[in-house]
């Protein structure tokens, strides 16, 4: 009955809604794989957010004023690529449908930000998108007060479904967004009341109209089949101050004989439901088959995009030369010409003056340089600022009555502030960073892993950074962390030792564009040891030679952070007994082992020198650098931990865990 008086009264919406339905059929059944259900419950609501208010142009995917759709529920992945393909974006030919979850295929089984433009973010782990859409919509305000409407003025829309908002992360997205009253986000919640394992009951019985009003959201429920119900929706969220969730009633694989089942949020391959489910549908049954005057419906819409570019581009054009570069210099993500010379005066600088700070006050000090000169930069952090050292003077506050400002107090939600920075960071023209304790990005992991594999530069700014976080115990001192960071593909991980480091390895995590950073950060005082100016960021190799042996070269100490001040000290002693003694600094594992092997070999070279290295975490990630590069077991060495930590001030956990210089000469000894 439903299908019939949709194909009656609306015949040209289902006409256009129901090719998407038919290309998630043949493209999951092609692939052998794949969810086809939720395009197919969704088809309605996508149809009409497409020809009545998305503004985008499929020649300009990138068009930094395009209204953002994400597709929070990346399973239903078709639902997209099917709207790519009708729209006419030019990564997505019909080819590319047929190419469905193949390798090398655009299409991939989840929509993948890095394989096309036209693809917002990353989705799969559900409640991800939703959690990147905050940052969406935070970045939209952000831009819009300092540009204006005329330059900035775009919505961000968001469909997920019951998975996504069982996921803990969601209620933090859902918390930040009603708490800044993102007026220009619009969820649709794909309620199919449908999930894998069976009806939403079997785990979930949430209110969730109710949770979604409680956490200051507007909240509008419709038929999701009823393309008058969608429009209107629709225009009533534009007009709220809040930001709005629409509960759309739909039903997973809409007319096929799996309809309303567990069975039809998977693949539907067989034939025989397929070529049944087009009957119903008054569809052909060939396969991929897309009817011109459908096709030309949904690329004349794409045409009207194409005109509101160009308008933009003339208001764009009506900006002040200085401005329009400094918005085109933060989208294309370069760097302002006179931030070198500013991070070099505050190297030398902290080299003659030779403050004992800990580090994560040494990044304070950086910030108070970088953010005034780069002032597309947004800091923030998880209720942690005053530890984190994550605000500059310049900064004042984000919020509803101030969307110019440039620090956002995110409260404790670890994973939704990653989330929502990497949203930040895919939107374009900012820059994000935001802190927590390095031992919570066990709570932040998934949005960091993603942060990598969607190619973001997102910095994370995690301090105390181990043992020497002290008396708060093992609970919040990392251990495991720093060698989880590293092991993730795709991410640089900075340990400075001094104030100097910490300013190259910002300069560094600023540089980055396709690459996100992480910069552990002490709790305690570090002395100055670059106390000798240079220009160059030496950091920037990963790893250098910070005291060379005198006389004959036997030892290698190899430390990072807090411990190459050790190393120092135990250098001067092992030196004191004629033992000769290089010292190297490793701030960045990952661009050491970029380097060609030249200048590793230069750095750790082979033979018959003892290396040690010196870290309060565990081991694992040091194996490279002990064994590898013509290392060799017998010779090398490990201080640092082998378990969890204590509570105890950090002196005496130093010591209690035998990291400590005379340990460090002890084992050196016990190597020659």
């Amino acid at each position: 009955m439903l299908i019939e008086k949709l194909r009656k009264e609306h015949p040209q919406h289902w006409k256009n809604a129901t090719a998407i339905r038919v290309l998630t059929l043949d493209a999951v059944a092609a692939a052998n794989s794949g969810h086809s259900g939720m395009p197919m419950g969704m088809a309605d609501v996508a149809t009409v957010l497409f020809f009545n208010h998305l503004k985008f142009d499929p020649k300009t995917p990138l068009w930094p004023d395009r209204d953002r759709l994400i597709l929070s529920a990346g399973h239903g992945s078709m639902l997209l690529y099917s709207l790519l393909y009708l729209t006419g974006y030019e990564d997505f030919p019909l080819e590319e449908i047929k190419s469905f979850r193949q390798l090398g295929a655009k299409t991939a089984g989840h929509p993948e930000n890095f394989l096309s433009d036209a693809i917002e973010t990353t989705t799969g782990p559900l409640g991800q998108g939703f959690a990147n859409s905050v940052g969406f919509a935070m970045a939209e305000e952000i831009q819009r007060a300092n540009y204006g409407e005329k330059i900035v003025d775009h919505y961000t829309y968001v469909i997920a479904g019951d998975g996504c908002l069982m996921e803990g992360v969601s209620q933090e997205a859902i918390a930040l967004a009603g708490r800044q009253q993102l007026s220009k986000l619009i969820v649709f919640w794909d309620n199919n009341n449908i999930t894998i394992d069976g009806k939403v009951e079997l785990s979930d019985t949430t209110n969730q109209v109710e949770r979604f009003k409680s956490s200051g959201w507007n909240v509008i429920e419709i038929d999701g089949h009823n393309p008058v119900q969608i429009n209107e929706a629709i225009i009533e969220a534009k007009k709220n101050n809040k930001p709005t969730m629409i509960a759309c009633e739909t039903h997973i694989a809409l007319g096929s004989s799996a309809q309303d089942t567990s069975k039809g949020h998977g693949a539907l391959t067989d034939t025989k439901l397929i070529d049944e489910t087009k009957d119903i549908y008054g569809w052909s049954k060939e396969k991929f088959h897309v009817p011109v005057e459908v096709k030309n419906e949904w690329e004349k819409i794409a045409q009207k995009g194409q005109k509101e570019k160009l308008l933009w581009e003339n208001r764009l054009a009506s900006l002040s030369s200085k401005k329009q570069s400094e918005f085109l210099r933060m989208y294309s993500m370069d760097l302002p010409k006179t931030l070198g010379r500013a991070i070099n005066k505050f190297k030398k600088s902290v080299s003659i003056e030779q403050p004992k700070v800990a580090t994560r006050k040494s990044s304070e000090m950086v910030l108070n340089v970088v953010n005034p000169i780069m002032t597309e930069t947004i800091g923030g952090s998880a209720d942690l600022s005053g530890s984190n050292n994550t605000k500059s003077l310049d900064m004042t506050i984000f919020d509803v009555n101030n969307r110019k400002g440039r620090y956002v107090h995110w409260g404790v939600r670890e994973h939704g502030m990653a989330a929502a920075m990497n949203g930040m960071a895919l939107h374009g023209g900012l820059r994000p960073y935001g802190g927590t304790f390095m031992c919570f990005t066990d709570y932040a992991r998934p949005a960091m892993r993603l942060a990598a594999l969607m190619k973001i530069p997102t910095i994370f700014v995690m301090t105390h950074d181990s043992i020497g976080l002290g008396e708060d115990g093992p609970t919040h001192q990392p251990v495991e962390h720093l060698a989880i960071s590293r092991a993730t593909p795709n991410t640089q991980v900075f340990r400075p030792a001094d104030s100097v480091e910490t300013a190259e390895a910002w300069e560094i995590a600023l540089q980055s564009k396709t690459t996100p950073s992480v910069l552990a950060l002490t709790r305690q005082g570090l002395p100055t040891l670059r106390t000798k100016y240079k220009s160059a960021n030496l950091s920037a190799k990963g790893a250098y030679i910070l005291e060379e042996s005198e006389g004959k070269r036997q030892v290698i100490l190899i430390a990072s952070g807090s411990e190459v001040s050790l190393a120092l000290t135990a250098r001067k002693k092992l030196q004191n007994e004629g033992i000769g003694t290089r010292v190297v600094s490793m701030p960045c594992m990952e661009l050491f082992e970029k380097q060609d092997e030249k200048y590793r070999k230069r750095i750790l070279p082979g033979g018959r020198h003892v290396r040690i290295a010196i870290e309060a975490g565990v081991k694992d990630s040091w194996a490279k650098w002990l064994l590898g590069e013509r290392g060799k077991e017998a010779n090398s060495g490990f201080i640092g931990m082998s378990g969890f930590g204590a509570s105890a001030p950090a002196s005496t956990l130093f010591e209690h865990y035998g990291i400590t210089p005379e340990q460090i000469i002890e084992l050196a000894k016990s190597k020659l």
